[in-house]
């Protein structure tokens, strides 16, 4: 706490006073009883309190959303130059513990995760319907955290005229079809925008392999820099429906699109001895916490290790994870056995980390979640 972290769990709570409800701001004192600041209290969550502020005078108000949130969009103020689309608030990082705010163009979308943005919802609606050029705001609060702060889902419109089903982001010169009604996430993987930039130089004269491709934006940008033979897979139909429809928007051909299991589609293109020059992997999120990273750390090793035995040599591997309690210093521990136990000699060319509208506190190593590596297989 002393260190500025806003977590509180609940194994370092030695008595609550009084009877706070879920949401509660309560004041947070260390052992001797001096006061440290205010937290939004959630007694179902292993995080017991979360961080408002670290100031016993500064008890939080609805005034303070209005102001983060503002403060939060303007930091972001240099990314419309290139993209009209953007992670506008990113929770801890902006001082809004549990509140996810993606702009596409005149949509906002946002996500309350913990019980303590979910008190403020009106005046967190109100100041994210206030911000220039935002005509709407849809909630897509339907993340697997809200089980775990004793909240149930929350999709819809809370403010403006319904969104139209096709929205269209910009990234450079490229245009990509997004569901914020019903897409991943919030519709769209904004995070990737680095590793989008980084396919576009690595593509040239390349066949590529893109797994959970979602909806081929790194398929177009790849098509449209000079790859060959791309291939796509990924679980969903829709997904690949609007990849299709995302070749056509920039017009290009994005390849081959293949409705299949990640795994099972890797063991038959192992099979039918298909190799690649290029290989994209992104997968969801296999641990959500600490507890599931065994579990986690098996399935990126065979998923890597599948992958670095369909790479023809000299071949490129782009692997990501997106689950927090993965760090990268046992990421790439896992994509070394990954490696050798697939007799392939790699080398890390580059790193790649969360982008610039997904900051990281220096006090708060937890908001770097999305990890990746480009290996080269010789």
């Amino acid at each position: 706490m002393l260190r500025l972290h806003p977590w509180i769990f609940s194994g370092a709570v030695a008595r609550t006073d009084g009877d706070p409800q879920p949401g509660d701001s309560v004041l947070v004192c260390a052992d001797d009883g001096t006061a440290l600041g205010w937290a939004a209290y959630s007694p179902q969550s292993q995080i017991r309190a979360r961080m408002w502020t670290y100031s016993a005078d500064e008890p939080f108000t609805g005034d303070m959303i209005a102001q983060r949130v503002l403060a939060a969009h303007a930091r972001r103020a240099g990314l419309w130059k290139q993209t009209n689309s953007a992670r506008i608030v990113f929770s801890e990082a902006d001082g809004l513990p549990g509140l996810i705010a993606d702009q596409y163009g005149e949509t906002v979308v946002m996500q309350l995760t913990t019980v303590g943005v979910e008190r403020w919802r009106n005046e967190i609606v109100h100041s994210l319907a206030a911000l220039p050029g935002v005509v709407s705001v849809f909630e897509r609060s339907d993340a697997d955290i809200r089980e775990r702060e004793g909240l149930g889902p929350q999709v819809g419109l809370v403010s403006g005229p319904p969104p139209p089903p096709e929205v269209i982001t910009t990234e450079h010169q490229w245009r990509f079809s997004v569901d914020v009604h019903g897409g991943h996430k919030t519709g769209f993987y904004l995070d990737q925008r680095h590793a989008r930039s980084m396919i576009g130089e690595l593509a040239a004269g390349r066949s590529m392999l893109n797994v959970f491709s979602y909806t081929g934006a790194f398929s177009v940008i790849a098509a449209a820099s000079g790859a060959t033979n791309i291939t796509n897979i990924d679980s969903s139909a829709p997904a690949l429906a609007t990849a299709g429809r995302n070749a056509i928007l920039n017009s290009v051909d994005v390849g081959e699109l293949l409705d299949a299991d990640a795994f099972t589609a890797l063991r038959g293109l192992r099979d039918r001895a298909k190799n690649y020059d290029l290989i994209v992997l992104d997968p969801p999120k296999f641990a959500a916490t600490e507890r599931q990273i065994d579990k986690a750390t098996r399935a990126y090793k065979d998923l890597n290790l599948l992958a670095l035995k369909l790479l023809n040599p000299g071949g490129l591997l782009l692997t990501f994870s997106c689950s927090g309690a993965m760090t990268m210093d046992l990421f790439q521990k896992v994509i070394a056995g990954a490696a050798l136990d697939a007799k392939r000699q790699a080398s890390i060319i580059d790193r790649l980390h969360q982008p610039e509208d997904h900051p990281v506190p220096l006090p708060f190593p937890e908001a770097e979640y999305l990890k990746g590596l480009l290996v080269r297989v010789d």
